[in-house]
This record gives structure tokens, C-alpha cells and sequence, in this order.
């Protein structure tokens, strides 16, 4: 099952969901949530659809949110106002969030405007 598919099968906040051919970001998702409720739930639907998959989920996995608040580059998909999100797997998240320095990054934007949610191993 695709990606896209298997997200908006599991959570019911995505209204759609369109696989993008970009390098960086990889789906569009449009849902019936702010970006953080929707955070909370694809952190949950991503640790499942591993599971799914025969993955063990063993580890976190993290939900790192901000608003594009600059203009946006030549092909980018995310147009200002818009939040782009990534998931990230990890056996370390507080040595991750160390090593991309996110509370650095985070400081350097509006507070309302950056976020991260984690769930936690199992």
C-alpha cells in the first residue's frame, strides 16, 4: 500500500493526501486539524503503519513542524502560511534534537510558529 493511501486510511483528520515528486518533501496532506493536533496523530498512524509493514517500532518517532513564514524557493511545495512537517525515526531523540541543534532553530523562530511532538517507544 502506498504511503499517501495508508495515511488517510488510518488517521481520520486527513481529508487528502497527494504523493509529491520533490526531493525533500514527499506527501501533501490537507486535514480537518491545526498542524499540531495533526502532528500528535501521524506520529501515532506512522508507528502503526510500520508495525504494519513487520517493522518493529522499538524506537521514537518524531513530528518536527514549522510555518513557512519566508517565501518559498523555486519548487517547493510549501507556500507561505503553510506548515511542512517532517517525521523522523530515531533510537536517541533528545541526542537527535542535539545534533540538528532544533532548540537552536527553534529560537530563531516565532513561537507559534515551530513545534515538535514524540512518540514515545513502545
Amino acid at each position: 500500500m502506498e504511503l499517501a493511501e495508508g495515511l488517510q486510511r488510518l488517521c481520520t483528520h486527513i481529508t487528502s493526501a497527494e504523493v509529491l515528486s520533490h526531493p525533500h518533501w514527499r506527501i501533501r496532506i490537507e486535514a480537518s486539524v491545526d498542524p499540531f493536533e495533526l502532528a500528535r496523530a501521524l506520529v501515532e498512524v506512522w508507528g502503526l503503519l510500520r508495525s504494519e509493514s513487520g517493522h518493529d517500532v522499538d524506537h521514537s518517532i518524531l513530528a518536527l513542524g514549522g510555518r513557512k513564514d519566508t517565501p518559498s524557493a523555486a519548487g517547493s511545495p510549501l507556500e507561505p502560511g503553510a506548515w511542512g512537517v517532517d517525521i523522523v525515526e530515531t533510537a536517541d531523540a533528545k541526542g537527535f534534537l542535539e545534533a540538528i541543534n532544533w532548540e537552536g532553530l527553534k529560537a530563531s523562530r516565532p513561537v507559534d510558529g515551530v513545534f515538535e511532538v514524540e512518540r514515545q517507544p513502545c
